[in-house]
């Protein structure tokens, strides 16, 4: 039976990488995409490379798309294997002094109300698989571990909107999990938080240290783990962080 994924935001970054490398293992890939020109484009360049790819447009923050989404791959598949929850938003950096709500708004509409959802809109589908797992695409500057250590770049960045969005994701994460434990869902940040990198994208203009194939090692990891894997977990590239 083949395998089935469905990534949000999955037409440039980390979100491309990880349908390209997972789809590259045989999977059917279901890619989620805002804007549905820039997911076709996407969705021709994986099939072009052999990847068994449907394009799903998907903007986390609308309800009313999220159902359409859903609809769109019942129409493929009587099961999801596995949930990316990829898309998010990075704010616009603002200090905690200057955070309006309407900038924390927009943020947490996409990194916090938009992983839930889809994960609950999509949950009938992963049930239905033998191994459901859903991965959460977090970021270490959602770590208190990390935040409490000045050594860490990610300190000197004084936003307040991202990086409290990604500390309620990871909360959201260790709940669902206690909440579902036929579901294995874990937590992931594209970087080696010990050696102070991340992954070179967008989101950062391209001031990473990693590639975006190093930074989908450890959502690829937690992607393809068995149903006696891990589940509830926080993981960068080389393991475990702290939350």
């Amino acid at each position: 039976m083949t395998t089935t994924v469905l990534i949000t935001g999955a037409n440039k970054g980390l979100g491309y990488e990880a349908a390209r490398r997972l789809g590259g293992l045989g999977w059917k890939v279901f890619l989620g995409s805002r804007d549905e020109a820039r997911g076709r484009e996407a969705v021709e360049k994986l099939a072009a490379d052999g990847v068994d790819v449907v394009l799903v447009q998907l903007d986390v923050t609308s309800d009313a798309s999220v159902a359409a989404a859903l609809e769109v791959v019942r129409g493929h598949t009587e099961h999801l294997d596995v949930l990316v929850n990829n898309a998010g938003a990075p704010g616009h950096a603002v200090t905690p002094s200057e955070t309006t709500a309407d900038e924390l708004h927009a943020v947490f509409d996409a990194n916090v109300y938009g992983p839930v959802r889809v994960t609950n809109a999509f949950l009938p589908l992963l049930r239905a698989s033998e191994n459901p797992r859903v991965v959460m695409v977090s970021s270490a500057a959602g770590s208190f571990g990390v935040m409490l250590d000045p050594d860490q770049p990610v300190t000197k960045m004084h936003e307040l909107a991202y990086s409290s969005s990604k500390a309620a994701l990871n909360m959201i994460t260790v709940r669902y999990a206690q909440a579902l434990p036929d579901v294995r869902i874990n937590a992931v940040t594209p970087g080696e938080t010990a050696k102070h990198t991340f992954a070179a994208t967008d989101m950062n203009q391209h001031k990473g240290q990693l590639t975006v194939t190093e930074g989908t090692d450890s959502l690829v990891r937690l992607a393809t783990i068995g149903s006696d894997g891990p589940t509830g977990t926080f993981e960068d590239r080389l393991g475990s962080i702290d939350w």
